[in-house]
């Protein structure tokens, strides 16, 4: 979970099994609905639910099907990276990637993955000096993203 930098507003990833992984903005006193909707099914391949929208349940604001194992979610605070201000950022386990969101409102405007097949992405989080840093698993260690100098 990590509140928009501008807007204070509360966005949270919740890992879905196989697939239904979600980003959803947390608004008090709404239902998500899990699991009496979802777009995930079981590990061994049966439904949980046949449903995926219910009237009074909310839907995400985007799903990942097949499931990416999302895991962190981090707005980039920074001044190293001017063009990526306050996007959000998100780790996926499985797809070993980082993604890089941009959100127009409350909608998903577009994707990016910065990079892929380095381990297991666990965290992110924008240091003190403004950069990026970025915890792997299977390796474990820390990665540091450092702007291109033209």
């Amino acid at each position: 979970m990590d509140r928009h930098p501008v807007t204070g507003e509360l966005w949270s990833t919740e890992h879905g099994p196989r697939g239904g992984d979600e980003l959803n903005l947390i608004q008090k006193g709404r239902n998500y609905g899990w699991p009496i909707i979802t777009y995930g099914m079981n590990y061994n391949g049966t439904p949980i639910t046949a449903l995926t929208a219910k009237e009074g349940l909310e839907q995400p604001v985007i799903h990942w099907t097949p499931s990416i194992a999302v895991c962190s979610a981090r707005f980039y605070c920074g001044d190293k990276f001017p063009r990526w201000k306050n996007h959000l950022f998100v780790t996926a386990l499985a797809a070993e990637e980082l993604r890089r969101i941009v959100l127009d409102g409350h909608r998903v405007a577009e994707q990016e993955v910065v990079f892929k097949n380095l381990g297991r992405v666990r965290d992110v989080a924008t240091g003190p000096d403004g950069l990026l840093y970025v915890a792997l698993n299977s390796p474990d260690k820390i990665v540091r993203l450092e702007p291109v100098t033209e």
